[in-house]
């Protein structure tokens, strides 16, 4: 027990990755930035998804086992985005795009959480199979769980947070991993038979962060501004890291 709790604040920590990149001197540069930042988060997010899917595969043995619950994931989004209260904070970046297309933080908060639900499940699963399959697998979430945390910061500054209200919104969502550990060390076998539906819902949560959000926001930020060419290169600089993360760490999700 004491190890997967400590496993999970561990990977919670992760979510305040986002402090690495506000340092004095990347800071300002970032800021002048983030407008390109949210093509690198759509990138990294769009990667997720992929690896969401192939989870679901490997799990199931099809992905039209979780084909619903990722259509779930994205109806459930798009109406928690009608229902749920405005998160925007205005502070004092201007982003060219500022007056235009802002972001919401409530669908990428609500994925977050969805999915670290799932990833508290993992590292329950791992830690019965064996500590060693434990730690490799904690080591895997909290290497790629940083990344995907610095995106999402990313995204939350454009939406008009602050960087403490980003931050502070990032470790409360993270704490959803401990619904997913602690309910999988009392419940194990029945929140096994959630990890499909969890691995479902998180990537149709992100289906439309990526597809309704980050993409239009950056289409439009380049058709305004231009810098086509850097936005196609944070994207895919988003992607390719993501993705190398994902294939170099330990098997895990």
């Amino acid at each position: 027990m004491l190890e997967i709790l400590l496993a999970s604040l561990l990977v919670m920590l992760a979510s305040l990755s986002g402090k690495l990149v506000t340092s004095r001197h990347a800071g300002p540069l970032i800021e002048r930035n983030l407008h390109f930042f949210v093509s690198f988060a759509a990138g990294v997010l769009l990667f997720t998804i992929y690896n969401l899917s192939s989870e679901i595969i490997e799990h199931s043995g099809s992905l039209a086992t979780g084909l619903p619950w990722i259509v779930v994931g994205s109806l459930v989004v798009l109406v928690a985005f009608r229902y749920l209260p405005d998160f925007h904070h205005h502070h004092d970046v201007q982003a060219p795009d500022h007056a235009h297309s802002r972001l919401d933080a409530k669908r990428i908060l609500l994925s977050d959480g969805i999915h670290n639900i799932g990833d508290g499940v993992v590292i329950v699963a791992a830690f019965a199979a064996s500590p060693l399959l434990g730690i490799a697998s904690t080591i895997s979430i909290l290497v790629h769980e940083m990344l995907q945390e610095i995106s999402e910061f990313f995204v939350l500054r454009q939406a008009g947070l602050s960087v403490r209200t980003a931050l502070t919104y990032n470790f409360l969502v993270s704490s959803t991993i401990l619904i997913g550990s602690l309910g999988g060390y009392f419940l194990l076998e029945q929140f096994e038979a959630l990890e499909i539906p969890l691995l479902g819902l998180a990537a149709g949560a992100y289906l439309i962060v990526v597809f309704h959000d980050l993409i239009p926001h950056s289409i439009s930020t380049a058709t305004e501004w231009g810098h086509y060419m850097k936005h196609i290169i944070f994207f895919v600089v988003g992607l390719v890291l993501m993705a190398a993360l994902i294939n170099v760490l330990p098997h895990a999700e």
